[in-house]
């Protein structure tokens, strides 16, 4: 069975309170054997810790601030996301899920700025990746991620990526930076396969953003129990890279894994 890798699932998440020991070993069973963690804010770390170190063969924990938790007082949110990355004693795959977020509010737009920049340096200073979130916010976060990967030692995801073939090409040309893809890229309007047939695989990552972006053809669900995504999914994903760019199950399983190792530092 090819061996797939999730590399962003908030797993710590309510939703998956009452099945969260199934719904990993669905996971496992399926080839899709580890799972990284992004952090959202101080309120996620308790549950984040809990769900790791309840599965520590497969739960991987990163650490940051989401663009969308930083309001008012962020500064408290970043104090406390610093002493964990540094004083907790614990290990994390990288500094996230940071970047910014224009979708929702742009109240803290400058704000948001400063932390993704205060964030990209612990990052550097503590030889970790980076797991961007750029909603409606890619050339802006682009721009801040290129400026600092200049002078090389930065590495990174844009997660849930969903920009052009041009913004793929100019991930690549980052260096160490990968694209990843959930499960946006099944849905009907998509024009990630485009972008799929025109990327080398060495460049991206697979992941699912669970509990949310489902793929097809659970996003179409009838029960609304059934919407909800899963690692285990990961492997729908593969399957349509696999058939866009014609290649095996397992040529397709086998480069995201690699990539996704030597983006979180396990190879």
């Amino acid at each position: 069975m090819p061996v797939l890798t999730d590399t962003h699932a908030h797993l710590y998440f309510h939703h998956f309170d009452h099945d969260r020991s199934a719904m990993i070993q669905r996971a496992v069973e399926n080839g899709v054997t580890r799972l990284f963690l992004p952090n959202v804010d101080s309120e996620t770390i308790a549950a984040l810790y809990q769900t790791a170190d309840t599965y520590p063969n497969h739960c991987f924990p990163m650490m940051g601030v989401h663009p969308c938790s930083i309001k008012a007082g962020f500064e408290q949110e970043l104090a406390i996301a610093e002493q964990e990355l540094k004083h907790s004693g614990r290990r994390f795959y990288a500094v996230g899920e940071i970047g910014l977020d224009f979708y929702w509010d742009v109240t803290y737009r400058k704000q948001q700025f400063e932390a993704l920049e205060q964030q990209i340096a612990w990052a550097k200073q503590l030889q970790l990746p980076i797991v961007l979130h750029c909603r409606n916010s890619f050339d802006e976060t682009f721009e801040v991620v290129r400026n600092h990967a200049a002078g090389g030692g930065l590495s990174g995801v844009f997660h849930c990526f969903g920009g052009t073939v041009a913004d793929a090409e100019k991930v690549a040309g980052l260096g160490n930076f990968y694209i990843g893809i959930g499960g946006t890229l099944t849905y009907k309007k998509s024009e990630l396969p485009e972008v799929i047939a025109a990327t080398d695989l060495q460049y991206i990552v697979l992941e699912t953003d669970a509990p949310y972006l489902a793929p097809e053809p659970w996003r179409s669900a009838k029960n609304p129990a059934q919407k909800r995504n899963e690692s285990a999914y990961v492997v729908t994903v593969a399957q349509r890279i696999a058939e866009i760019k014609k290649l095996s199950m397992e040529e397709v399983a086998n480069s995201t894994t690699q990539n996704a190792l030597q983006l979180f530092k396990m190879n």
